[in-house]
Formats: C-alpha cells, structure tokens, sequence
C-alpha cells in the first residue's frame, strides 16, 4: 500500500500505521483522515492480528506523534466560516476516530512525542497506550477559541474521569507521560529508546490471544460503555455465550488442561 500522508507496513502480524508528515508537524489532514481509514480497510482483510498507530520522526525536530488537526487543510475559514464546512471537518475527524475504536482488531497508540488536539483525540480512540517518558498530552483547542471536535469532549471524561478531563479541555495545559499514566490516559510509558520494543512487545502478547475472542472482548466493552449496567451485563452475557461457538475456546481449554500455550486459530 503505497500513500503520501502515511507509511503503512507489516510484519510477523502487526500493522504499524505511522503519520508522516515531518512538514507538518504530522498534523492531520482530510487526506490522512482517508488514507487512515482505507489503510485499515485493507488491514482488515490481512494477516495482521494488531494495529499500531504512530507518528513519523522529524529531524531537527521535538518528536511528533500529531500537532492535530491541520487547520489549514480543513476547509474552515474562522473569518468567513461556513457552517456546512465546519461541520464536514467535525464528521471526518469523528468517523476515522470512531472507525479506531470500533475496529475488529487491537489498535495500540505508539506515543513517541507530543500528542496535541485531534492527536490526542486519535490515542484517546486506540485500546491501549504506550508512550515514551518524554510525551506530551493535551488538548488546547480552548486556546483557538473552539473545542475539541473529533470526540475529545466525549472520550476523555469517560477516559479519566470528568473532573481532570475538564482541566484538560478547559485550559488546555498540557500534561506529561507521567501524568497521562497517573489519570488512566497512558496505560505504560517506556524510555524514549525503548518504546518501539516494548511497544511491540505488547503487541506480541495480544497476537498470542485469539483474534475472535479478542474481539468480542472489546465489543462488549465498548458496545457496555454506552449503556448502564443492566443492559452492560445482557451484552457481556450474549458475548460470553458466542466465545463458546468457536474452535478457539475448545483449544485453549485443552491448552490449559494440557500444561502448554494454546494456538489460537481464530476460529
């Protein structure tokens, strides 16, 4: 898969997705946006069992996950707005970071710099976070005179909790590695040197589970997130019931009963 915005590669099942535009700061584009979603249309249908999404180096230059939304791509004239464009710009933003959280597949956020705007938006959306000690977070679209607009008023209270999620968004501080681990925001943070390794190495252990069980792992959490708990427990119940119509749960029963490591097949 050949694209100008992304560098898309994979190896022994893992996905990597890197944001590359040095230029740019590795802000996202409308172009990014649609080689991001169809990049993962096409990892669908491979063999990679976990997607990593990360930011391309820069020389000279503070390493980048994302700067955000690329302002001046987005097709909004703040002195000449038009509400039709505004809201276009939005819904882009939203659906690729709703195609992240909803994919079939574990996607792990690989924070190799600062993280700011819709980039934090597009961690906030990843499973699971693994940054280096000297990222960044934050959401400082306040300082623009807006908000943020591809889910972070959404995500990040149900993330860290309402009270720090407003501090975020409504000073547009940002917040260290450190920190983002401390609220729930950054589930490990590695040295600088070794954050692709451990990276990877979280991906390695999600490639050892089975994909289908995985899946509908994730499913009912993010499906029981947007309801309460009664209706919570119906779908994780519904779920647990479908692990039990696949060859993967008869092979890691027997893998247990047999003192070794199953071989999920996805089945």
């Amino acid at each position: 898969m050949n694209y100008k915005t992304i560098l898309v590669e994979e190896k022994d099942q893992v996905a990597k997705i890197t944001l590359n535009r040095p230029d740019k700061l590795n802000a996202v584009s409308p172009d990014v946006i649609a080689e991001v979603k169809d990049a993962l249309e096409h990892i669908k249908k491979s063999e990679a069992r976990v997607v990593v999404i990360t930011g391309g180096e820069m020389e000279g230059k503070r390493k980048m996950f994302s700067a955000g939304a690329d302002l001046t791509e987005s097709g909004i004239d703040p002195f000449s707005p038009k509400l039709d464009q505004i809201r276009a710009s939005s819904t882009r933003g939203q659906n690729m970071c709703d195609m992240i959280a909803d994919y079939e597949k574990p996607v792990v956020a690989m924070v190799n710099g600062l993280a700011l705007g819709g980039g934090c938006e597009i961690l906030l959306a990843c499973d699971i976070v693994v940054a280096s000690e000297t990222a960044e977070i934050a959401q400082p679209e306040i300082s623009l005179g807006i908000i943020p607009g591809w889910g972070g008023t959404q995500r990040l209270p149900r993330k860290v909790g309402s009270s720090k999620a407003k501090q975020m968004i409504l000073t547009g501080e940002r917040i260290s590695a450190k920190e983002a681990e401390r609220i729930g925001l950054v589930n490990i943070i590695a040295p600088p040197e070794k954050l692709e390794e451990i990276t990877m190495g979280l991906a390695k252990k999600l490639i050892s589970k089975s994909p289908i069980i995985l899946k509908l792992a994730k499913r009912a959490m993010n499906q029981g997130l947007e309801t309460n708990l009664k209706n919570g427990l119906k779908i994780e119940n519904d779920a647990f019931v479908e692990c039990f119509s696949t060859e993967d749960v008869r092979e890691g029963m027997q893998a247990f009963l047999e003192k070794r490591e199953p071989k999920f097949k996805g089945k």
